[in-house]
């Protein structure tokens, strides 16, 4: 499995994201550039500018016509894919963290983090696929959520509700429509580094700094499956196909200096999804993963990590003849 090493950001990568067929990868980085790459060749496709600070987070629609960035520059700006043009800007009193589209791509979620007396906020944006609309500008509802701050947030199954991922652990389900608390859990002991839901929404993965990845249910909140390495995590995607998922992570970037590669432990972790064991692990990287995404079709994944680099994986026949021994 030979990877394809994309090399467009000058700083580490905050997100990357397939689009729904999987032909395009979008990547963001500190260095306030959104790239956009062929997934089966990685080439370049195009670069959008504009923003003015560290991207945190982008989100593509499903047909593929329109990109949502988030960044540290307090906005969240929405793009044509196919010209690069920004088509409209949304300013915020803080910096965006996490940014996505509904399921019928009419509204997104934009997650603001509290600073300078500001409260963080989950704001709901409408949004008009038409590429000559003009964009409104007021939220259509804006939700403060209670306890520590939200880290991650998406979207559950037909937009019934929204599931954020918050500092202190606790992930929590809100209904959008009005910004009431529906439920919330305590199952991470530390910071909420990602959350992705499964194809159908049904369920979601989280990943923490606790050294856990977790499974749960998406209507009930109940856990599923728990994957508990030796290391902080900082992104964990859900592959179709085979029954993994994949984790990625390492030591903090702040003590990687005094470590080596294998003692930083930057590996993407492969782990088998039902039975919560480690089944290989992919290196490649010189700092920790900070974000992993899926191709759509279970066929290649990414990772994106401090370094750098994007590392674009396609998998080897072997993969798909793949049993496990006790099945």
């Amino acid at each position: 499995m030979r990877p394809i090493l994309l090399q467009g950001h000058t700083r580490s990568l905050t997100q990357i994201k397939y689009n729904i067929e999987g032909d395009l990868l979008f990547s963001v980085s500190k260095d306030h550039v959104v790239n956009v790459w062929y997934s089966h060749n990685g080439e370049r496709l195009g670069t959008y500018n504009g923003h003015n600070g560290a991207i945190w987070t982008v989100a593509v629609n499903s047909m593929s016509t329109l990109a949502l960035t988030g960044s540290a520059d307090n906005s969240a700006k929405l793009w044509n894919v196919q010209t690069g043009k920004c088509l409209h800007t949304w300013e915020f009193k803080t910096a965006v963290r996490r940014i996505a589209f509904s399921e019928d791509d009419s509204m997104a979620l934009a997650v603001t983090e509290p600073r300078m007396g500001f409260p963080g906020t989950v704001v709901i944006l409408s949004i008009d696929s038409d590429l000559n609309a003009q964009q409104l500008e007021e939220p259509i509802v804006v939700i403060y959520p209670e306890g520590s701050k939200v880290m991650v947030a998406d979207w559950g199954y037909l937009n019934k509700y929204i599931i954020t991922g918050h500092e202190n652990g606790t992930i929590s389900q809100y209904d959008w429509k009005n910004g009431d608390l529906i439920q919330s859990i305590h199952p991470h002991t530390a910071e909420i580094t990602d959350l992705q839901m499964s194809e159908d929404r049904t369920y979601f993965i989280t990943s923490s700094k606790d050294k856990s990845a977790q499974i749960f249910e998406s209507n009930t909140l109940s856990p599923l499956k728990k994957y508990v390495t030796d290391a902080p995590l900082n992104s964990a995607a859900i592959t179709p196909v085979q029954d993994f998922v994949i984790l990625g992570g390492g030591q903090d970037a702040m003590q990687v200096t005094t470590t080596g590669a294998r003692q930083g432990k930057f590996e993407c972790r492969f782990w088998h999804k039902i039975l919560e064991e480690e089944v290989g692990r992919v290196k490649g990287h010189f700092g920790p993963i900070n974000t992993i995404s899926v191709h759509p079709d279970g066929k290649s994944f990414s990772s994106g990590g401090e370094d750098g680099y994007v590392r674009v994986h396609h998998f080897d026949s072997d993969y798909f003849k793949f049993k496990y021994p006790d099945l």
